[in-house]
């Protein structure tokens, strides 16, 4: 079957979405023979213009007629409820409005990714040896256990009478630095043993998103405690460096 590709629409269907909304008609409720004077119309303009006439323009032309032709026929009062002779063409019109749109988006996404560059030459970074068990970053812990660590450290926290409000100067990337090096200094621990000294929430906070984000890299693991609301942690992987290469 040959296929046409014009301007502003491709197939039947499409142009049939055209009429729809240059019109504002009601997909669900197509006045037939309105849209099909239309596409008639269209299909003379394109015979006029010496367009070779796609198959599928002249099927379509076909079954519009003959939904027009049921239509004006009276129905039979006795019989069962009868489906409307323009379901199937609604339901052809929808779906292939959905996937029009699915097409327009991922091509918007497409011209949003080419002004995208992705950053390269990752020869000189740090290498982590990869983890013999993938489930080794998370052993027995669900996020239950990570929601009653959290309410332990919190209920930790001191109380105080009068609310104070500053600011802290405290980031995610601090308190990555901060876990490594606890860890470093004192080995395995846990949460509440890591967060015993701090006396402000928000560092508790920023410390537990920095473990997420720790245990996310597979840098350091989780683990529940048995019958504790607490947390083990760990180092995950040893971080490997490359040699920087030599230049003569």
């Amino acid at each position: 079957m040959y296929r046409v590709r014009l301007t502003d629409f491709e197939g039947p269907l499409d142009l049939l979405l055209f009429f729809i909304k240059r019109d504002e008609l009601d997909i669900y409720n197509i006045p037939i023979a309105k849209i099909t004077k239309e596409f008639l119309s269209y299909l003379r303009l394109m015979a006029s213009l010496d367009l070779e006439v796609a198959g599928d323009f002249i099927v379509m032309a076909a079954e519009l007629m003959q939904i027009k032709v049921r239509m004006l026929l009276p129905r039979d009062e006795t019989a069962a409820e009868e489906e409307d002779p323009r379901a199937e063409l609604v339901r052809r019109l929808i779906e292939y409005k959905r996937f029009k749109e699915m097409s327009q988006e991922m091509s918007k996404m497409e011209l949003e990714q080419r002004n995208v560059h992705y950053r390269g030459f990752f020869h000189a970074d740090a290498k982590l040896e990869p983890a013999e068990d993938p489930q080794e970053s998370l052993r027995d812990i669900s996020l239950f256990n990570l929601i009653s660590a959290f309410k332990s450290a919190m209920d930790q926290m001191p109380r105080k009478v009068v609310h104070e409000v500053s600011m802290l100067n405290v980031t995610v990337d601090e308190q990555m630095s901060f876990v490594m090096d606890f860890l470093r200094v004192h080995g395995p621990t846990t949460l509440l043993r890591m967060i015993a000294h701090m006396t402000e929430k928000i560092r508790v906070i920023v410390t537990i998103i920095a473990l997420l984000e720790l245990t996310k890299n597979k840098i350091i693991g989780l683990a529940a405690v048995d019958g504790k609301d607490d947390i083990a942690i760990h180092h995950s992987t040893p971080v490997v460096a490359l040699p920087m290469p030599v230049t003569a």
